[in-house]
């Protein structure tokens, strides 16, 4: 079974149907253009977004963890409840599957252990505030990651959660969803599901395959 036809069977659901996963609503993310992005914000502040013409507005997100490890497997955005009628791997600008040989997948590499979903206008964003924080704290800059994202995941206890909304500038809307990825380190691919007017209902990350029988 490919990795397609495996998430074709986990998600084509309203509900996710595996005593392996643990799923939770975990909040709202706010697309401004439509333009989707997934990536690591750490190494990749350029990333195009997915070709595909996503809806504006507020959408859930769902948080799928494997119970095992507790680690995060799958996350998921849904744009609407239709029926999914297909599904395809997602791309961005000049990526083509069928370019790709048996086993490969287009994704995106993480090296900082945090991958996240955001708004090409969101990602725009975020390299300004590193820009403008850059600029303020010269030599004392310590990097985005300690500067903005570090806070909302841990506090002088430790860890506090595996996931975060975060927003980079307060007077827009845009904010980003930021989480653990699976194990770690990776290249992790995305899949989105249409309904039969081609327009997308839900889009997955995959980052720990839980197959399904």
């Amino acid at each position: 079974m490919t990795h397609l036809e495996n998430i074709q069977k986990l998600f084509s659901k309203d509900f996710v149907e595996s005593p392996l996963l643990e799923s939770f609503e975990v909040g709202k993310i706010y697309l401004s253009t439509g333009k989707l992005v997934a990536c690591d914000p750490l190494i990749t502040n350029d990333m195009q977004p997915f070709s595909a013409n996503f809806p504006k507005g507020d959408f859930q997100v769902i948080l799928h963890k494997e119970r095992e490890s507790n680690c995060v497997a799958y996350t998921e955005i849904v744009f609407s409840d239709e029926k999914i009628s297909s599904w395809r791997m997602a791309t961005t600008e000049n990526q083509h599957t069928e370019d790709l040989a048996e086993g490969e997948v287009f994704g995106y590499p993480v090296e900082s252990g945090m991958g996240c979903f955001m708004d090409f206008e969101t990602q725009e964003q975020l390299n300004l505030l590193e820009q403008k924080l850059f600029r303020r704290k010269g030599d004392d800059f310590m990097g985005i990651y300690e500067e903005f994202f570090h806070g909302h995941f841990f506090d002088e206890n430790g860890a506090i959660d595996q996931f975060a909304f975060l927003k980079p500038n307060e007077e827009n809307p845009g904010n980003i969803f930021a989480f653990e990825t699976g194990y770690g380190e990776g290249f992790y691919a995305s899949y989105i599901g249409f309904n039969e007017k081609n327009e997308p209902v839900k889009v997955i990350t995959e980052f720990i395959e839980i197959l399904v029988n």
